[in-house]
């Protein structure tokens, strides 16, 4: 049963808790894994990369059929119900509206002075997008994740999800990589299909940036290739904390707690409500609902160690709290959801509202964000992850002239000796 906590204290230590639930006592064993399979993959390339694959996850695989070929995409196609290909093709549309709205624009500033000052954005060369396997796929994750890349601009994107015991893909990932324009996808997972993106092997290309949720393995081999590529960030598990008053559905909130706790054994699923009497409801109603729920085991595991019911004494205590967790997923469910909004400054993506599920599909923003406290320095997976900038700067001679005496006093004030003559003496 999902646990009521009333005192702030108690609720704060479990908040910390929570948030650093992939810290285990497994933590130093899973990095020196991880750095050996990285280690190994950069200097053995496919044949080290074939191993893991082998012993992870397709035991009879051959290096012929690491990339998926063309007949397998054609199939997809005959396999991905009419539904569920309209479904996906109703998210991508919203998912492309959503990111056409920011997509970051060069600029250039002439000053009074006579200097010339810009930035050029431009997108990276090539994104590796990895995706998990999970029960039965993420065709939303691929949709979530090569969207942005795409109305950034990206000219080639790479695919990268580990296959099932018999080597396949489940279809609606290939369906949903070819909506997107996605025709290279490699059967390779974990640590080893990241440092294969970073360093490249003869079968798959280096790519300029990683990005793509993963497990534990996947964030470290991140983490240890970083200084190499790009990388979007380490999310992990998903979370979802709600903050509701008297106005909110114990109903409703049940179901989206549990609906988070079904998609992850550490997925966190965390109510903060004012009302004590929404409390009592919501633990009443996850109980029933999990009596007969076909996921239960799974379910209860997740909401024994990362499901909570925390009872404030006022909003602002809410408040305070929610900023120090710093979830992924924020659902406010209070009267007049935009007055407080400004107020919760530590959240991947912000859901307002009742009528606003925060397990949408069709939402857009809600791809890779942020998790274990995260929220509070990163921001979610989007359009700019996938550009790189540079800064532009021209003097004219005039412009060049007047800062000449400022440029000088500064060098000196760093030990620095730089003659004038090397500023204008540049015709």
């Amino acid at each position: 049963m999902v646990r009521i906590i009333r005192q702030l204290a108690e609720a704060q230590q479990e908040l910390d808790r929570i948030r650093s639930r992939h810290q285990d006592d497994q933590s130093i064993h899973r990095e020196a894994t991880v750095r050996e399979i990285v280690q190994n993959v950069r200097r053995h390339g496919d044949s080290a990369l074939l191993q893991y694959t082998v012993e992870y996850d397709c035991p009879h695989l051959t290096l012929d059929r690491l990339r998926v070929n063309g007949a397998e995409l054609d199939a997809a196609y005959q396999q991905v119900e009419t539904g569920l290909l309209q479904a996906m093709q109703a998210a991508a549309e919203q998912i492309t509206t959503f990111h056409n709205l920011h997509v970051p624009k060069s600029w250039v500033h002439f000053t009074p002075q006579g200097s010339t000052l810009g930035r050029q954005c431009r997108p990276v060369s090539c994104a590796g997008l990895y995706i998990p396997r999970g029960r039965m796929g993420y065709p939303s994750t691929v949709l979530m994740n090569a969207i942005p890349a795409r109305v950034a601009g990206v000219p080639r994107l790479v695919l990268a999800t580990p296959p099932n015991a018999d080597g396949s893909i489940p279809p609606a990932v290939l369906m949903a990589a070819q909506m997107v324009g996605i025709q290279e996808i490699y059967r390779m997972g974990g640590a080893q299909a990241i440092a294969a993106f970073a360093y490249g092997t003869e079968i798959v290309p280096q790519v300029d940036l990683i990005v793509g949720p993963g497990n534990a393995y996947v964030n470290l081999a991140k983490q240890l290739v970083a200084d190499t590529v790009g990388i979007d960030g380490f999310a992990g598990a998903p979370e979802l904390l709600i903050v509701a008053d008297d106005q909110a559905s114990p109903k409703l909130i049940a179901a989206d707690m549990l609906a988070q706790a079904e998609r992850d054994v550490l997925a966190a699923a965390i109510l903060i409500t004012t009302d004590r009497d929404l409390a009592e409801q919501v633990q009443r109603e996850i109980a029933d609902r999990l009596s007969h729920h076909s996921h239960a085991l799974l379910i209860e595991k997740a909401i024994a160690h990362c499901g909570l019911i925390i009872v404030a004494e006022k909003i602002e205590q809410a408040i305070e709290l929610s900023n120090r967790f710093a979830p992924a997923q924020l659902l406010l469910w209070v009267n007049d959801p935009w007055e407080f909004s400004g107020q919760f400054d530590r959240a991947g993506t912000i859901f307002l509202g009742g009528q606003t599920p925060p397990s949408s599909y069709l939402v857009g923003p809600v791809a890779t964000l942020p998790t274990s406290g995260a929220a509070r320095f990163s921001s979610g997976l989007g359009v700019e992850t996938f550009m790189k900038y540079s800064n532009l700067v021209e003097y004219s001679p005039v412009a060049l002239s007047r800062l000449e005496s400022a440029i000088d006093e500064l060098a000196r004030a760093e030990g620095l000796i730089l003659p004038s003559s090397t500023l204008i003496d540049r015709s």
